[in-house]
């Protein structure tokens, strides 16, 4: 329901800004020389886009939850990554009706933060503006070993069913549901289909199956979110040490 909904959202949002962009005047400088252009406002496509624009603003501005603190990301580990990452875990478990042994958020794909307070469809947007699948994978413990050693190179990926350390840029004392990490273990893991496809330097996961059922991780979070809510409950994230540097 959302990614159909939030599809004809992002749509008309592109539409209505260029629109209200065409009433604007345009200025070039080039050598000195100053040229003012005057674009005539078109008021039959402002119109015709209205109806749009106020559907758009009504839903990107519903309240869908709430947080008690400022929540940021940072490296190695911080309290919007592990909200993100237990969300992907808790959510894809959900959809893909099978228990997960890890989940992964890689850590340049979150682009925003989530302020105290009311929390709006549109935050979420902001959040995870790429239109990232949810994938899972059945991955050998060395690959998975290989695919954290590269996460540690790159200073921590928000993780969840994962604890471990970074010491000289390398993934130890790696721990998943509380076992040591076995190398010749099975392990299911969530990624988004961006990571999973070999993004973000992650080629050891690139020729690996995948499961994929088209969910988004913006629905994801929408829905987790939502989940707080409707038992009144607040976003009350906290860092409780996953990922640790050594030194």
């Amino acid at each position: 329901m959302y990614q159909r909904k939030s599809t004809y959202i992002f749509f008309f949002f592109l539409i209505f800004f260029f629109s209200k962009n065409i009433a604007q005047d345009v200025t070039v400088e080039f050598k000195n020389y100053k040229i003012v252009s005057q674009l005539k406002q078109d008021s039959n496509i402002i119109q015709w886009l209205s109806p749009y624009a106020d559907s758009m603003h009504r839903s990107m501005n519903k309240v869908i939850g709430f947080s008690v603190s400022t929540l940021i990301n940072k490296q190695p580990e911080s309290s919007l990554g592990d909200f993100m990452a237990d969300c992907m875990k808790v959510m894809a478990e959900k959809k893909f009706n099978q228990k997960i042994d890890a989940a992964f958020i890689n850590f340049g794909g979150i682009r925003s933060y989530i302020s105290k307070g009311d929390i709006t469809i549109g935050k979420v947007y902001e959040l995870m503006p790429f239109d990232n699948l949810i994938v899972l994978q059945k991955v050998k413990g060395t690959v998975l070993k290989n695919f954290l050693d590269k996460t540690a190179a790159s200073g921590g990926w928000p993780l969840s069913g994962i604890t471990m350390r970074i010491n000289n840029r390398k993934a130890t004392d790696v721990f998943i549901n509380e076992k040591s990490l076995k190398e010749d273990a099975d392990y299911i893991i969530a990624n988004t289909d961006y990571v999973a496809n070999g993004g973000d330097d992650c080629a050891m996961l690139k020729n690996i199956p995948k499961q994929n059922i088209g969910y988004l991780l913006r629905d994801a979070l929408i829905e987790y979110i939502l989940m707080f809510t409707q038992q009144s409950k607040p976003i009350e994230a906290k860092m409780d040490n996953r990922i640790v540097y050594v030194n």
